[in-house]
């Protein structure tokens, strides 16, 4: 039972406070918006971004920072990748001291940093942090569904501590040290679910899904473990659990990108249209100039790119893959 501050009132910083409110004696949520913060407390739910789930009583929510702060023994920042660097300058300017897990995945526009890097650079490297990742949809865990995530710091003992803390009722907490694989492994499934989306809006069937998954799963791996990241953790939570779910879930923002690529839809106008940020759509290009900076090969990677920026028609994308020579499978 402890005091839990969730930064971050969209779709997914709602659904963890509304998991946690079930188990910990005090859960706060702060919403950036004001307005947002008084509408939630009056309609008892976020109808922005979960209107499905009523927020239970245990649950305050406000737009007062140092409100949320105050008695917090861990910190869950739960803005986009776009919003963190953000609220850590607000956070060191409240001279929080808590610890703090990250929940965003992918990298941040123009600097390419990843959420760790952020960190570092806005907090310094002294701070006890880590990240939260792994296959969740925000509605399912609201609704108290079971869900399974890893919680990666490079403090290990940091790690088993945030994890216990945050383990019990319906979510299941795994931990890990291998903060760079976890933070890979949440960044570029996003870019594979656009991929699977495409294949699934062009009708190219289940074959061609488990072959998009399978190999998208060899990117991540070729990736991540040249970079640092451990071949293992691309096969655990973060990493397979997390595509497959991204891959495949009717809810997957990413997916739904590229199902309405296929169907001719401009990305512009897709975009507008989600409610909400499909971080693949960001995350693609700092990818593929990842992959091309460590010599990695990553062929899906550089399909999505050009159709992404238009310079591939979805379907001019898939047979290019499918043209390629034959290779010896591996999957690092």
């Amino acid at each position: 039972m402890s005091a839990i501050a969730v930064l971050g009132a969209g779709a997914w910083g709602t659904a963890l406070g509304v998991a946690l409110a079930r188990s910990h004696r005090q859960v706060k949520l702060w919403a950036r918006d004001a307005r947002q913060a008084e509408a939630m407390a009056q309609a008892g739910r976020n109808q922005r971004y979960l209107p499905e789930v009523k927020l239970p009583e245990t649950l305050s929510v406000t737009a007062q920072l140092p409100d949320v702060l105050d008695g917090a023994e861990l910190l869950l920042c739960a803005t986009p990748v776009a919003g963190l660097r953000d609220l850590l300058r607000r956070l060191r300017a409240a001279r929080a001291t808590a610890p703090l897990v990250w929940l965003c995945k992918g990298f941040e526009q123009d600097s390419g940093r990843l959420a760790h890097q952020i960190v570092e650079e806005e907090l310094g490297d002294g701070v006890a942090s880590g990240a939260l990742s792994g296959p969740s949809f925000a509605l399912e865990v609201a609704q108290g569904l079971p869900c399974a995530l890893t919680l990666a710091s490079r403090d290990a003992g940091f790690a088993r501590r945030a994890a216990a803390l945050l383990h019990g009722g319906r979510l299941r907490i795994y931990y890990s040290a291998d903060l760079i694989g976890v933070e890979i492994g949440g960044a570029v499934k996003n870019v594979m679910a656009i991929a699977v989306g495409i294949c699934d809006g062009l009708e190219l069937g289940q074959n061609a899904r488990a072959a998009l998954i399978t190999r998208g799963l060899a990117e991540i791996s070729r990736l991540g473990t040249a970079l640092g990241g451990r071949p293992e953790t691309f096969m655990g939570l973060a990493g397979a659990g997390d595509l497959i779910l991204t891959a495949t879930g009717d809810l997957s923002r990413n997916r739904r990108v590229g199902l309405e690529l296929a169907r001719g839809r401009e990305l512009t106008e897709i975009l507008a249209g989600l409610g909400h940020v499909a971080e693949g759509t960001r995350s693609a290009r700092e990818v593929a100039r990842l992959a091309s900076q460590h010599a990695v090969e990553m062929p899906i990677t550089e399909a999505v790119n050009s159709v992404l920026e238009g310079r591939l028609a979805p379907a001019a994308a898939a047979e290019l893959l499918l043209a390629r020579d034959p290779k010896r499978e591996a999957f690092s």
